[in-house]
């Protein structure tokens, strides 16, 4: 399938790749199918786009790669809905807000990206745990000039 993105232009997409949220995304609930499209030039950041609003498409980042102490747990309501079977079965993604310059961008801890990567389901869990913010910085000299390397 053909698919038109924001910052792709027109790409060809395997419909096995799509990822459902049944209940879509907070502000967006009407968008229920997305992809995940690798950044070429920088493999720890990842686009989730929308298949059917172009312009609708999240940087996202494993928040585990810039937050060592980062953890929540997934109520089982949640653990049904996505038909999770095992831990090996999860991804989790964090919303990147880019910000200028590009160091000081932050990432939304409070409410990840779930996803069962086997079954192609997702969902934007809200954690509300106070010690990890919706704005958190992800950034650290160390890691900035390790992402800019890569």
């Amino acid at each position: 399938m053909h698919l038109h993105t924001k910052y792709f232009g027109e790409i060809k997409v395997n419909q096995q790749d799509i990822i459902t949220f049944p209940q879509g995304v907070p502000g967006f609930q009407d968008e229920k199918e997305f992809v995940l499209l690798p950044l070429e030039d920088n493999p720890v950041f990842q686009v989730l786009q929308s298949t059917n609003e172009q312009e609708l498409a999240f940087i996202v980042v494993n928040p585990f790669l810039f937050v060592k102490d980062y953890e929540f747990d997934i109520d089982e309501n949640t653990i049904e809905s996505l038909d999770i079977q095992s831990e090996t079965d999860v991804q989790i993604l964090s919303i990147v807000s880019l910000r200028e310059p590009f160091e000081t961008s932050t990432a939304n801890l409070q409410a990840p990206i779930v996803i069962n990567q086997v079954k192609k389901i997702g969902k934007q869990y809200i954690t509300n745990i106070k010690k990890f913010a919706t704005k958190e910085a992800i950034f650290t000299p160390q890691l900035t000039s390790q992402v800019k390397e890569d």
